[in-house]
C-alpha cells in the first residue's frame, strides 16, 4: 500500500538508534524527508549516513543536541521547511523506589517525558492544520497501560502525556482539519535499552544473560521480543494519509504480554 507520505518532512526524536531508527526507516522507506535528532552526533550521523545511502532522492537533516532543551528544539524545528510528522521519543527515566527520589527526580521525568513533547506539539500543529495535514506520534510505554512498579517516574510522566493528548487530539480545530495525535506503547523490544536491562538482570540474578532472555521472552505470548523496523511499520501506518480518521488513541504493541481486554 502507498501511504501517501512522499515529499512530507518528518522530525524524529531520539533516532540514532533504537525505536527510533526504526520508525525514521519506515518513513524513509514511503519517501518522507527527515530530520533526525539525538544527543550523541556520532551514532547520529552514522544512521543518517546509512539513511541517504538507502534513499539517495531524500533530504536527510541532523541536529543534535538534548531536544528537552530549547534551544536544540528550536534548530530541530528549522531545520525542515515544515513539520507535517512529528515522531516524539524519548528514553525513560531510571527505575526505582519512590521513597528515594527528590523533586527534581520527578521534574527531570517531566520534562523529558511530558512536557518536551507537548511543547514541540504545540510548535506544529497549528501550522499542520492551516496546511491540512499532520501527524504526532508519540511513543510513549506499554506501563502506561499496565503500570511496573519500580517505573514509577516513567508511570507518572508518561501518562501524564497520554491525558493530555487524550484532550488535545480531540479538539475539532485539529482533528477537523486532517491532523491526528496518538500514543504508539511499546512493550519489550530487542533494543539496545532492552540489552542493559537485562544484563542487569542477569548479573543480579546470577543467571546466564541467554537465559535470562529466554525467560523474559517466554513471558510473552509471541514468545519473542518485538523488532524495531516493525515497531517503525506501525509508526508508518499511523502516519498515512489513511489513518486520517484514528486520533487521540494508544496502540499497544507488546506481543500480546497486557493481559487485559481493553
Amino acid at each position: 500500500m502507498d501511504l501517501g507520505l512522499k515529499g512530507r518532512w518528518a522530525l524524529v526524536c531520539a533516532s540514532s538508534k533504537g525505536l527510533g531508527r526504526g520508525c525514521a526507516e519506515a518513513l524513509a522507506a514511503e519517501g518522507v524527508n527527515l530530520v533526525l535528532n539525538a544527543r550523541g552526533a556520532e551514532a547520529l550521523e552514522a544512521t543518517a549516513a546509512a539513511l541517504r545511502q538507502a534513499h539517495p532522492g531524500l533530504e536527510i537533516r541532523c541536529v543534535a543536541g538534548d531536544i528537552s532543551h530549547p534551544a536544540v528544539q528550536a534548530a530541530a524545528l528549522a531545520a525542515a521547511p515544515q513539520i507535517d510528522i512529528l515522531v516524539n521519543n524519548a528514553g525513560g527515566p531510571p527505575p526505582g523506589d519512590f521513597r528515594d527520589w527528590e523533586r527534581e527526580h520527578w521534574l527531570a521525568a517531566l520534562e523529558a517525558n511530558m512536557l518536551t513533547p507537548i511543547a514541540l506539539i504545540k510548535a506544529v500543529v497549528d501550522g499542520m492544520a492551516a496546511r491540512g495535514f499532520g501527524r504526532v506520534v508519540n511513543i510513549t510505554s506499554g506501563a502506561v497501560k499496565a503500570p511496573i512498579d519500580t517505573l514509577g517516574l516513567s508511570n507518572g510522566a508518561r501518562s501524564g502525556l497520554t491525558g493530555f493528548v487524550a484532550g488535545l487530539a480531540r479538539q475539532a480545530r485539529l482533528a477537523a482539519a486532517n491532523v491526528t495525535i496518538n500514543n504508539l506503547l511499546p512493550g519489550a523490544f530487542d533494543t539496545e535499552r532492552l540489552g542493559k536491562t537485562m544484563v542487569a538482570s542477569a548479573e543480579r540474578s546470577g543467571q546466564p544473560l541467554e537465559q535470562v532472555r529466554q525467560q523474559r521472552a517466554q513471558g510473552i505470548p509471541a514468545r519473542r521480543f518485538g523488532t524495531a523496523a516493525e515497531f517503525g511499520a506501525v509508526c508508518a501506518m499511523l502516519c498515512s494519509a489513511q489513518a486520517g480518521y484514528l486520533t487521540g488513541q494508544n496502540i499497544l504493541l507488546d506481543g500480546g504480554a497486557y493481559p487485559g481486554t481493553f
